[in-house]
């Protein structure tokens, strides 16, 4: 059996390993695979009969040009890199790697939001280039620092991540309100209720998106909501940047409605020059980057593995194009 990984440096740029796939078969592994040229996708699938893939594009030609293909395993949760619909029609199992990444994910979230709050990484360069050795005072800051005991929280998206960045926040002191599609009331406390988009918009201090991007959400923050929203609100998407209408932000931003943002995810990635985040006041922007801890991918290729060796064993498991 041939098993073929089209684009391994994403979760594997050489501090892991793949060997637990060679227990399947004959693996060959490629760094990046170029998706723009559909042929060299083809050409490197070949006669592959396992496909292991993360961001590069299989959509209709490249599958149908590719008939061996028995399996398609994703290392990521998001799956629209591949036409799944094709390939459910061409019989082709599509799994995913749900849920490796709460932990981490939150994390981040966390961090962004401390950032914004704290300016750990801006007041660090400062010192380093000089401004505290000449300080007039023992001390210097250039932006408020916010303190979070006391503030609301709202949390947009209360699933797995959700629910973890909730209980970090409440560490700290944060009271919440959530906002969810499957409220469970019983997980109501004290210090944690569900509410609606206009409660959350209206009422919360620090506004954090962890839900998953679809027709009905796109751009669910922009003008009119954040016109809703209380005044020097703080935004933090580590979800998805289709979330967020990106010119509104950065004018609410740049009128001060919004104190600050700090996004993970942008509408189109890697980021374009001209996105009006880049160079808008009181945005902190990283590289979509909160599921990459070590151990999270490291969870990501253990999952994969026991996603491809169900399949073998005829019990294939997270199965998102329904074919057994």
């Amino acid at each position: 059996m041939k098993i073929v990984i089209l684009d391994g440096n994403t979760c594997n740029p050489g501090d892991l390993s793949w060997e637990g796939f060679e227990q399947f078969g004959e693996l060959t592994v490629y760094p990046v695979t170029d998706s723009s040229n559909p042929q060299e996708v083809i050409d490197r699938i070949g006669d592959a009969e396992i496909v292991i893939n993360n961001k590069t594009l299989m959509q209709k030609d490249v599958l149908r040009a590719c008939p061996n293909v028995k399996y398609i395993g994703m290392i990521s949760t998001g799956y629209n890199a591949v036409d799944a619909e094709e390939a459910g029609r061409l019989g082709i199992p599509v799994t995913n790697i749900p849920g490796y990444g709460t932990m981490t994910v939150a994390q981040h979230a966390m961090a962004l939001l401390l950032e914004v709050t704290n300016r750990v990484g801006h007041h660090n360069t400062e010192v380093k280039k000089g401004r505290w050795e000449t300080s007039e005072d023992f001390t210097f800051w250039d932006y408020p620092l916010i303190e979070l005991d006391g503030k609301t929280l709202g949390i947009i998206g209360y699933g797995m991540i959700g629910q973890a960045m909730g209980r970090m926040a409440q560490a700290m002191g944060m009271k919440l309100i959530v906002n969810s599609r499957h409220p469970k009331p019983e997980w109501e406390t004290e210090n944690c209720r569900y509410g609606t988009l206009d409660e959350i918009y209206a009422e919360a201090d620090v506004i954090s998106l962890h839900c998953p991007l679809h027709d009905g959400n796109k751009g669910m923050i922009n003008k009119e909501t954040i016109a809703k929203m209380k005044d020097g609100v703080i935004l933090i998407n580590s979800a998805r940047g289709g979330l967020v209408v990106e010119q509104d932000l950065a004018d609410a931003l740049n009128s001060g409605k919004v104190y600050a943002a700090a996004v993970d995810t942008l509408h189109n990635e890697p980021v374009e020059p001209n996105n009006p985040l880049v160079n808008t006041k009181n945005c902190i922007i990283t590289p979509h980057n909160a599921w990459a801890a070590k151990e999270s991918r490291a969870r990501i290729i253990r999952m994969a593995e026991e996603n491809l060796a169900a399949f073998l064993k005829g019990e294939p498991r997270n199965v998102v194009n329904g074919v057994k």
